[in-house]
């Protein structure tokens, strides 16, 4: 499935229409890189539901991080979490992770391949970086190693899926009455398949403007962030990762916080979503 090249993406040029984009789960991400001593902004792999192989042709030091899936590096096994070497020649097998969405792959050093606009991320809403990859397709290693190795796993704790998000009113809130609001963190909503790297498209109760106030649409254009929860005139709801639009014109309600964006970045198709309210 979709496999790219990402790193932490390309902030600071909103105001010429271009969004940040870089690794939608930015945790794993980072930690992929710290395991094999890069730089956290190196670019690496994110891959999609695992089944990906790659082969090595120089001796090399890797990490998998992300949603864990199986791993075999020719006729030996690996595992997620933890550095391991390869061999010139051998093959590198991920399976299908049992739960989660992406998995990430740092190689010592980096990947050297060309950046565009200051970034080597695959944005797939502009459609700018280095395209999606397809069997065959040869990557450059960079040098962006940032210092020995100093790890020989990573302690990590798979969320549940029960975890609600936490969220923060969102700047048109006031535009949503108290049923719609309470609506929002009382009722699971599902992730559908029409989610990318844009947003999570959820499927649920329907959040409508309050009957007393302004209608929920009809709103100029405004700036968007990652987290962002709009609400378009279905009243279901859009959650915005990675790749989302620089400015939108429908209402957001929340934004969910920064800590909670890499985990709803691993939410497939089908699995349920819960939200909290949180803060003032």
């Amino acid at each position: 499935m979709l496999c790219l090249v990402e790193d932490l993406g390309r902030p600071g040029l909103a105001e010429l229409g271009v969004g940040r984009s870089g690794a939608a789960d930015g945790d794993s991400f980072r930690l992929a890189n710290r395991l094999v001593g890069n730089t956290e902004a190196a670019a690496a792999v994110e891959f999609v539901l695992g089944e990906v192989a790659f082969r090595f042709h120089r001796a090399v030091t890797v990490a998998l991080t992300g949603a864990p899936g199986p791993v075999r590096v020719s006729e030996r096994g690996a595992a997620f979490n933890a550095p391991f070497p390869v061999r010139p020649g051998e093959l590198v097998r991920v399976g299908r992770p049992a739960s989660g969405l992406r998995g990430y792959l740092a190689v010592r050093g980096g990947l050297g391949v060309a950046p565009v606009l200051g970034s080597r991320s695959w944005d797939t809403l502009a459609e700018i970086g280095p395209p999606p990859l397809r069997a065959g397709d040869l990557l450059p290693l960079a040098d962006d190693g940032d210092g020995p190795l100093v790890a020989d796993v990573a302690p990590v704790r798979w969320p549940s899926a029960d975890t609600p998000l936490r969220v923060i009113a969102g700047p048109r809130a006031d535009r949503f009455g108290p049923a719609a609001l309470d609506a929002l963190t009382t009722r699971p909503y599902e992730v559908t398949a029409e989610s990318n790297r844009v947003g999570l498209r959820l499927a649920g109760q329907a959040l409508h403007a309050d009957a007393s106030g302004d209608d929920a649409g009809g709103l100029p254009s405004e700036g968007m962030v990652t987290g962002a929860i709009q609400v378009p005139p279905s009243g279901q709801p859009v959650l915005f990762l990675a790749d989302h639009p620089v400015t939108g014109g429908y209402p957001v309600v929340g934004v969910v916080v920064t800590a909670d964006v890499p985990r709803a970045a691993q939410l497939r198709p089908g699995d349920p979503v819960r939200f909290r309210w949180v803060g003032g």
